[in-house]
């Protein structure tokens, strides 16, 4: 029994001694947090920057702040303050000095504003000829991503080739596709999630300037329009069919499998499905998006026709 008492206070006396606070001591410039909101401002935007302690009493101590030398509040607790970004090229330096009472700590922060754009295209989804919109991504389609930062040195735009880069993919780190000169990204959305969020910080190799941005990108379904197809003029891309579409005599319909990947509607990873009122019909394997009809003289009605398109290598790439 002794000898359990003995080792009990043998485990506390170790405990004690471990959770012991260390002497305190004046408050260093290293226990004054800063943080900078957003942390790369475009030109002319808002920024807010906040003093933030666990050792020291802000609250309680007067704070100044100045912008390029000249002073622009002060007050007590004035532990946030806002300023607008400078233009583009151009830098500006917001100072804290906080009055504590061991002495006086003083924080700076230099703001670069610069600009980011950042491009996407889908690069291997259909869409037909003329057509005057952007390829949208379907499922499993990849996309491609290009960092363009314009960002100012001296009032000389650096070469974004130049410049390191750090990519995210959902708020994760890609460090596979980011490094020197690597200003674009390429991925293949997931058919578990609707959207896929990419953010990218530009550097210049020093570190003294950056940019970042990022943009969410969207999965769509594909969608299957019909056009007619004229004699002469070949396929009417700029009118649709309807439902409630007459037929007079023969008439060709082709299909457009409206970002639908991959864009080669004609490859043979593709299994067209035609029907008419329910009855499959078989067209030819080297033009797989035209049917051919045919209306019987002196007999009116209405058909339903219904076209499926499935990959046979990827069964969630369908139409």
């Amino acid at each position: 029994m002794m000898r359990l008492k003995s080792l009990l206070l043998a485990v506390s006396l170790a405990v004690t001694v471990a959770i012991m606070p260390r002497a305190s001591g004046a408050v260093s410039s290293t226990d004054i947090l800063v943080s900078v909101a957003p942390e790369n401002p475009s030109p002319q935007e808002t920024v807010i920057i906040t003093l933030k302690s666990y050792l020291a009493n802000l609250d309680s101590v007067s704070i100044s702040w100045t912008v390029n030398g000249k002073t622009s509040a002060v007050g007590v607790g004035k532990k946030t303050f806002s300023v607008t970004a400078p233009d583009a090229g151009a830098e500006i330096r917001v100072s804290a000095t906080i009055a504590l009472p061991d002495g006086s700590i003083e924080k700076e922060v230099v703001l670069r504003p610069a600009v980011m754009a950042l491009l996407w295209q889908a690069n291997n989804a259909y869409v037909p000829p003329f057509y005057k919109g952007k390829a949208l991504p379907s499922i499993g389609n990849e996309i491609k991503i290009v960092a363009m930062p314009e960002i100012k040195s001296s009032f000389r735009t650096i070469n974004p080739k130049s410049m390191v880069y750090a990519w995210k993919k959902d708020y994760a780190n890609d460090s596979g596709a980011s490094g020197y000169g690597k200003n674009f990204y390429t991925y293949a959305n997931d058919y578990l999630e609707n959207s896929n969020t990419i953010s990218v910080t530009a550097s210049t190799t020093d570190q003294k300037y950056s940019s970042a941005g990022s943009l969410t990108v969207g999965t769509f379904e594909p969608q299957i329009l019909f056009y007619r197809v004229d004699p002469e003029a070949g396929i009417l891309w700029e009118s649709a069919l309807q439902n409630g579409h007459q037929i007079i005599g023969e008439e060709i319909i082709a299909a457009a499998p409206y970002f639908i990947s991959p864009k080669e509607v004609r490859t043979p990873s593709f299994s067209w499905s035609w029907s008419i009122n329910g009855t499959y019909i078989t067209v030819p394997k080297f033009n797989p998006n035209f049917l051919p009809l045919q209306a019987q003289a002196g007999i009116s009605g209405t058909s339903t026709i219904k076209l499926e398109i499935t990959n046979k290598y990827n069964l969630l790439t369908s139409a």
